[in-house]
């Protein structure tokens, strides 16, 4: 059930059954009730989703705008925490099996551990693991 604390967010997509298959291999589940021949709308976490739709069906609401091309152009970046770095790695090697384009090599900063990729539409994804435990630990030995 929707509520209003729920946030969507909207991604142009050239094939819709492409980035289905795509987002499912990496671990992604559909919202079914949401999916329909012009938008399938993943299931991120309990109150985000992510709406993927053919760029003719977003555009319909953006008239006179044009469609980024994400492979040229970097717009947004979607950042998404996971439970382990196990997860972030996990996730990523599938992400780039199932076609994605890593952006950059892996990034360990002590409690935050990343990688990133494109999707097959050129948007950017950050997987990462926060390690707050860690970060907590650290401060206290630094202010003892």
């Amino acid at each position: 059930m929707l509520n209003v604390q729920q946030a969507f967010y909207n991604l142009p997509v050239r094939d819709l059954d492409r980035a289905k298959d795509f987002f499912a291999h990496i671990g992604f589940e559909l919202f079914l009730q949401y999916t329909s021949e012009v938008a399938a709308c993943l299931n991120i976490r309990d109150t985000t989703f992510v709406m993927l739709v053919t760029e003719d069906f977003f555009r319909s609401g953006l008239p006179g705008k044009q469609i980024v091309d994400n492979n040229q152009n970097v717009e947004s970046i979607i950042a998404l925490a996971l439970d382990s770095r196990e997860e972030v790695d996990r996730r990523t090697e599938r992400a780039i099996a199932a076609g994605a384009t890593p952006v950059s090599e892996p990034s360990d900063s002590g409690f935050i551990y990343s990688r990133n990729f494109q999707d097959l539409d050129g948007h950017v994804w950050v997987f990462n693991h926060l390690d707050f435990a860690s970060a907590a630990a650290e401060a206290d030995q630094e202010g003892a």
